[in-house]
Formats: structure tokens, C-alpha cells, sequence
């Protein structure tokens, strides 16, 4: 008996987290202390805060993944969930690893806008689109972040002869289109954008870097 309760212990999942990338919402977790279980397989359920009943995740249930797309399953951004994990290995069961409380809305990762960049002769004209979510209208297409939050594009731009790291900030607002003008014939200049959602005080990553020599 002692072997057994010894292999639940070790098997146990551990680190329990969601990650969340535009509404893209993930849990994962990493493997429990016994590094020889190779056998082990893992099943997670969820739950929203406050529910008395756990609900299995049918697609995540006796994987050997150690990651669960709960994108569909957090679907209404403002509840709180909680997500857990057990593992299985010999047929021995672990108990549960609890994940802290996710709420979609607060805790979701908005991305960088996708940047295009059309060039005139002393000028730079950029397009910026917000990242989409996960979600469909009915149309089919998917919902833009732009819908959930009050987003701000930050745009920089990279002077290439100069530091790399060296990102001057030259618009910072809510248009899609924008022209930053002033600019040396014959230079080439870097663009990169950033979603920032003031209301979380919270900036995306940087989107990849466009660049164009005018």
C-alpha cells in the first residue's frame, strides 16, 4: 500500500497553469517528480467558479500531452474557471492538481497587430489589423480583439543604421491607417507595432519587424 501511495505522490501533475493568447486559452502542466513513469497518461476536467460539478474534457482525457486547449470551454471571457489535472501510471490514479483561478477577460495575453507597410517617396503609410480572437460572428468570420477591449496601437520605428534596440515610439492611437512622414530618401527604416489595453495597463509583444528602404 505504502508503493502505491508513494506512486500517487510521485505522479502527481504539477505546476497546473492556464496560458492564454488572444482567448486562445490552454492548461498546462508539467509531469509529477517520477521521471521513470513513462506510461503515465493525464485527464482534465474544468469547472466555472462557484459550480459544485466538474466536467471532464473528453478530447484531453487519458492523453500523454501535457497541454489542454480549454479555448471552447472558456468561451464566456468575464467567468472565472478553474481547470485540474490527475495522472494515472500502472493503474495507480493521482489525485487532482488544482489550476489557479483564469478569467479569460483579465488574464488573456492580447497580441501585436499585424503591420503592412506601403512606402511613398518621403513617407511611410502603415496598415495595422488587431489580432481576432478565437470566437465567430455568425458570418463565420472571427471577432477581432478590438471587440472585447479598447485597444491603442503603439507604433516604433527602427532607424537600422542606428542601435537595433533603439525604437523610437511615432504614433501611439486607435487608426488603422497611419502615415509617418519626415523621413530620409534612401534610408532604410524598420517598423515595428504593439497592442496596449490601458484599461489592464498591459502591451503585447512586439509584432515582426517590416521593413522598407525609401
Amino acid at each position: 500500500v505504502l508503493e502505491n501511495r508513494d506512486l500517487q505522490d510521485l505522479i502527481k501533475p504539477q505546476k497546473v497553469e492556464f496560458r492564454s493568447l488572444n482567448f486562445n486559452s490552454t492548461l498546462h502542466w508539467q509531469p509529477g517528480r517520477a521521471k521513470e513513469a513513462r506510461d503515465t497518461v493525464y485527464f482534465v476536467q474544468y469547472k466555472v467558479y462557484g459550480q459544485s460539478t466538474w466536467r471532464n474534457k473528453d478530447d484531453c482525457w487519458g492523453i500523454q500531452n501535457h497541454v489542454c486547449d480549454l479555448t471552447n470551454e472558456t468561451s464566456d471571457i468575464q467567468e472565472p474557471y478553474y481547470g485540474r489535472v490527475k495522472a494515472a501510471s500502472a493503474g495507480i490514479y493521482s489525485n487532482w492538481s488544482l489550476s489557479c483561478r483564469f478569467t479569460p477577460w483579465r488574464e488573456t495575453m492580447v497580441g501585436p497587430p499585424t503591420v503592412t507597410v506601403i512606402h511613398s517617396n518621403k513617407s511611410i503609410i502603415l496598415k495595422l489589423q488587431a489580432p481576432r480572437s478565437p470566437y465567430k460572428r455568425k458570418k463565420g468570420s472571427k471577432i477581432p480583439m478590438t471587440n472585447y477591449y479598447d485597444l491603442l496601437y503603439q507604433v516604433f520605428i527602427i532607424n537600422n543604421f542606428l542601435d537595433e534596440q533603439h525604437r523610437d515610439l511615432v504614433y501611439e492611437g486607435k487608426d488603422k491607417v497611419i502615415k509617418i512622414e519626415g523621413l530620409r530618401p534612401g534610408v532604410s527604416y524598420c517598423i515595428v507595432a504593439k497592442t496596449y489595453v490601458p484599461m489592464l495597463d498591459r502591451s503585447s509583444a512586439y509584432s515582426s519587424r517590416q521593413c522598407t528602404v525609401l
